[in-house]
């Protein structure tokens, strides 16, 4: 065994680390001690009445755990152990109310911290200076002149002194040492999180992605409808700029309306992931399109090229804010869908009957199968309607691509 592997524990940061959480326990159980000092000597002193003394200890005892179960004593504790003991421990859930069961394992994990951090100030405060004393010896330190502790004839030679020295030093070291390997070992399962807090953490974590999925989908129907219309329009553009030059010059107008409406909609999406330096407040964001803009998408879709036939039934200006901005959405990636892998005319019906929406769009297949089932735009388009407890259906349908999505209108007159 190599003398190195002996002492690594000793030597180790993460070792030194443990020790000043261990020391900091102590510090912090000094009031403690203080404190059943002070009733010690009361207890002692027969003059005192023993009904008042224990009626003192009394609320002492209930003053003193109080500390101990409250649920910011446990988040300071837990960022002590990340810190000092290397414990991946996941911060408290915010806004969560702890149980019982886990305000009990905290109060345990803080006893046990302040014993165990006693001990060992006790010990720095005792054991070290004595063998630092023995280990002066061949130094001119006489270690007999100091009180004997019953070490005896051990120390009544400068060798022995040293060793005794030595077997002190090393003796508290891996003490320290262990007592730190145990205590980041129970951590988890005395600091770790509630069934609750679990439950909290992945609810929060899954709002997240969600999140996450819908500012993808907003980008992706935007921007990707814009790049579309753009790429249509510069090339049909390219093709007649001789020949129409009038032609050109509206197609480079609706490239840059496109675009500006592209710049827009980033603009909200990049808000929603920008937080401004004062307060964690969401930078400004604009408004996003609806079923009232429909009109003006088409002419944009008719403008790149793409002969749409729209026809629109009901009152679709009195949907509510969440529904009509979805069903904008699900038209402008259905028209994009077309413009790219479709041909020839689509077919648009939008239906506004009492119970919902229905969106239908209706093109012609490029080769054999059209845009497919794996892409975005459909994951996107289906998430869209799943989300509202609508349903979808997409594919080829005698020779054609039909995207029909119906999407019930919230009880109670939901705007969000």
């Amino acid at each position: 065994m190599r003398v190195g592997g002996v002492l690594g524990p000793l030597v180790r940061g993460s070792t030194w680390r443990r020790a000043v959480f261990l020391l900091l326990g102590g510090v912090l159980a000094l009031p403690y001690a203080l404190l059943a000092a002070a009733f010690v000597q009361m207890l002692a002193i027969d003059d005192v009445p023993r009904a008042v003394v224990f009626g003192l200890l009394l609320v002492a005892v209930v003053i003193a755990a109080v500390p101990v179960f409250l649920s910011g004593s446990r988040a300071l504790e837990i960022a002590a152990a990340r810190a000092l003991l290397a414990v991946d421990l996941p911060e408290p859930a915010a806004g969560h109310r702890i149980d019982r069961e886990t305000r009990v394992r905290a109060a345990l994990w803080i006893a046990l911290h302040l014993l165990t951090g006693g001990l060992v100030l006790f010990a720095a405060i005792s054991a070290l200076p004595m063998a630092l004393v023995f280990l002066a010896g061949p130094f001119g330190v006489d270690p007999a002149s100091v009180p004997d502790d019953g070490f005896g004839t051990l120390i009544a030679n400068p060798v022995g002194a040293t060793l005794t020295g030595v077997v002190l030093l090393v003796g508290l070291g891996y003490t320290v040492a262990g007592l730190g390997a145990l205590a980041a070992s129970m951590a988890p399962v005395l600091l770790g999180p509630s069934q609750g807090e679990r439950i909290a953490a992945l609810e929060a974590r899954a709002a997240r992605l969600a999140e996450r999925n819908r500012l993808a989908r907003e980008l992706h129907d935007s921007v990707g409808h814009a790049l579309t219309v753009a790429t249509l329009q510069a090339g049909a553009a390219r093709e007649l700029l001789d020949a129409d030059p009038e032609f050109a010059r509206r197609a480079l107008r609706a490239i840059e309306e496109t675009s500006r409406q592209a710049m827009d909609d980033l603009d909200h999406v990049l808000g929603l992931l920008r937080e401004s330096a004062d307060a964690g407040r969401s930078a400004p964001t604009v408004p996003q399109p609806t079923l009232a803009r429909l009109d003006r998408l088409v002419a944009d879709t008719r403008a790149a090229g793409l002969a749409v036939d729209a026809r629109v039934s009901g009152a679709v200006g009195e949907l509510p804010a969440v529904v009509s901005r979805e069903g904008y959405r699900i038209v402008q990636e259905g028209l994009t869908n077309a413009a790219r892998h479709g041909h020839g005319p689509v077919t648009l019906r939008v239906d506004v009957p009492a119970e919902g929406l229905e969106i239908e769009l209706v093109n012609g297949l490029r080769g054999a199968t059209g845009p497919g089932r794996g892409g975005r735009g459909l994951d996107g388009m289906r998430e869209r309607v799943l989300l509202l407890g609508g349903c979808l259906t997409a594919g080829p349908e005698g020779g054609r691509w039909r995207v029909r999505a119906s999407l019930p209108v919230p009880r109670g007159g939901d705007a969000g």
